[in-house]
């Protein structure tokens, strides 16, 4: 399916270009592949509506035979963009058994025009230009003083930016190999599991930091973040790391499905993702051989995309 079409709209806080496969907010602006942001524009476009997921199923994946789990994923990679928390919804809302709903405000882009050039017009508005007066020697003396003024408040402003730019870093680039763990969230029904959610994240924290080389924050800095609206550029720039690596937890009866991704802070794009089910039998043992596993994935896909193009070690 090509790229969606869709005219940009406003959703809450964000615009939505679909064309350019973006979202802005302010100052950031993130890229969503082209599968995410059909799944935007799906949700927006029955704002208030509740979307079944075999409808988002039908409309994003068409001709492609994908389990509901796809779209479990796609919604919980979504809100992270968006940044979105899903146990206080302000954009997607998830209603047991039946689909989402986008609860954020939907509407048209703003138009943006250019203000009139017609010098008449802008005289009629204004007003007739005042009349000249006769004492000229008073109104030059004025005219004088005024581009002094001018000058002065200009070559202050000059220094002033100079001075700055002296002694003001230049923001650093993250070191690539450097990796944050959000929270993991807790997507079962009754949200029971929790604790387990959080004790994956600081399984794979521990298990990252054994990694040679690789910048991991603690988990007192990643916790900071829980059920914070931030998305992952916001957090990826405040943790100073390349990489932000989320994931999920879902239980359907006697099984655990965790589900893990790797972002890239720059672009916002998953770089890497798997999902793992266990037997919710021993809920330790899960959480130490999932995150061996992420370990090793995580090993090789930032290895991969910090090697030299050319394939030389330097």
């Amino acid at each position: 399916m090509d790229q969606p079409t869709h005219p940009p709209f406003t959703l809450g806080d964000w615009l939505v270009d679909p064309v350019l496969g973006s979202i802005t907010r302010d100052d950031e602006t993130i890229r969503l592949e082209p599968r995410t942001m059909r799944l935007l524009v799906c949700l927006s476009e029955r704002a208030g509506e509740v979307v079944s997921a075999d409808d988002l199923l039908d409309r994003v994946w068409p001709n492609v035979i994908v389990t509901p789990d796809s779209v479990y994923q796609a919604i919980a990679g979504l809100r992270r963009l968006l940044g979105d928390n899903p146990k206080d919804p302000r954009y997607i809302v998830t209603v047991p058994k039946q689909g989402y709903r986008m609860v954020a405000a939907v509407s048209a882009a703003p138009s943006t025009q250019s203000p009139p050039r017609d010098s008449a017009r802008t005289q009629a508005q204004t007003g007739p230009a005042p009349r000249a007066t006769s004492r000229r020697p008073w109104n030059l003396i004025a005219v004088a003083a005024a581009l002094i003024v001018i000058v002065g408040v200009a070559a202050f402003a000059r220094y002033a930016g100079d001075a700055a730019s002296r002694s003001t870093p230049t923001a650093a680039t993250p070191n690539p190999k450097s990796v944050a763990v959000l929270p993991f969230l807790d997507l079962t029904e009754s949200m029971g599991e929790e604790v387990f959610a959080d004790g994956m994240t600081e399984e794979l924290i521990d298990k990252f930091a054994l990694i040679p080389g690789l910048r991991v924050p603690p988990p007192t800095a990643s916790f900071w973040f829980k059920d914070k609206q931030m998305t992952v550029a916001e957090i990826a720039r405040k943790l100073d790391v390349a990489y932000v690596l989320d994931g999920s937890v879902r239980k359907s009866g006697a099984m655990l499905r965790v589900a893990a991704r790797l972002v890239r802070a720059s672009d916002g794009f998953v770089v890497w993702s798997e999902t793992y089910d266990r037997p919710a039998d021993d809920k330790l043992m899960i959480q130490d051989d999932i995150a061996g596993e992420v370990r090793k994935a995580l090993e090789t896909t930032i290895a991969r995309n910090t090697a030299p193009a050319d394939g030389k070690s330097g």
